[in-house]
């Protein structure tokens, strides 16, 4: 069964960085798509990165406005494993993050908004940011 495993997260202060790693298995990845999300207290999960890739080729990933030029996604499929590296962190950034995966014949991006149609989500890794 498909199985995603996170590690990383912690509190900074504004301004700092932290990296967040995801293992996935039981999962191919050929027409998929693999992301980050967010959820704050009292609010839905919030798209902040996809990754598209076909036929086992890493993909380039798609941001959300809000993180745009200060959050890089990555991901190495050989190694079945995703990157959210998050530079310049903001007190607003702070929430549970969750890597994710879902299959479409569309258009990866839908999921960013649509979190609620997301198949697979890692445990999550809380993040606080200070002022």
């Amino acid at each position: 069964q498909v199985q995603l495993v996170e590690s990383g997260g912690g509190s900074v202060q504004a301004g700092g960085s932290l990296r967040l790693s995801c293992t996935v298995s039981g999962y191919t990845y050929s027409s998929d798509c693999m992301g980050w999300f967010r959820q704050a207290p009292g609010k839905g999960r919030e798209g902040v990165a996809i990754i598209y890739s076909r036929n086992g080729v890493n993909g380039i990933p798609h941001y959300t406005d809000s993180v745009k030029g200060r959050f890089t996604a990555s991901q190495d499929i050989a190694r079945n494993t995703l990157w959210l590296q998050m530079n310049s962190l903001k007190p607003e950034d702070t929430a549970m993050y969750y890597c994710a995966a879902a299959s479409t014949t569309g258009n990866c991006a839908y999921f960013l908004t649509n979190a609620g149609a997301i198949y697979y989500w890692g445990q999550g890794a809380q993040v606080a940011v200070s002022s």
